[in-house]
């Protein structure tokens, strides 16, 4: 049986932005980096984000992400609400390809949506270059899912939460996405 993508901690995202910083196409593969760490999408969600998912009818930039039904696995639409970094990149690059209504916020060389085996193939190659063993396409939705379950308690918020998220149909597929820490697992001990 093959591992779960690996789990990276907030100094390894950071890498990974930096990695990217000096890309011919900069400013979009950041938007990539923070589209898998920052709202979980999968692979497939990533390569056919369209711009009217992330607009509102009046053009400008929504405060949340309507991954349609179309790109989502199994048919499970959501929305999710755009973390402020997030936003900030994807209003950047709105900016960059000229304020589109529509169309493929991620684009491939030729100008037209990246496919999902581009994007698995992208990420592929840029852990490679970081040095990140174990990582993969997954791992940036793995570390979200499991940051998310992580910071419940400050929120108020229940696994539910998380499972509406990550467009998971059953609760028990979010769980298994869920890293364990040994750590935060000694100090809950030690409260209880």
């Amino acid at each position: 049986m093959s591992q779960p993508a690996q789990v990276l901690v907030a100094a390894d995202v950071r890498r990974l932005i930096r990695q990217v910083c000096d890309h011919r196409h900069a400013l979009r593969d950041h938007v990539i980096v923070l589209l898998s760490f920052k709202a979980g999408l999968r692979a497939c969600e990533i390569a056919g984000l369209d711009w009217s998912m992330v607009l509102r009818p009046d053009g400008k930039l929504a405060d949340q992400v309507s991954v349609s039904r179309h790109i989502a696995k199994n048919g499970n639409a959501r929305r999710l609400p755009l973390h402020p970094d997030l936003k900030t990149g994807l209003a950047r690059l709105h900016v960059l390809q000229g304020k589109p209504r529509c169309g493929p916020v991620i684009l491939s060389e030729r100008g037209a949506h990246m496919t999902p085996r581009s994007i698995v193939n992208w990420f592929a190659r840029l852990y490679d270059r970081a040095g990140l063993d174990g990582c993969s396409s997954h791992s940036g939705r793995r570390t979200f899912i499991t940051r998310s379950a992580r910071l419940l308690a400050r929120t108020g918020g229940s696994l539910r939460d998380v499972q509406e998220l990550a467009g998971h149909r059953s609760l028990s597929t979010t769980e298994r996405y869920i890293a364990g820490d040994r750590d935060a697992q000694r100090k809950l001990i030690r409260l209880i």
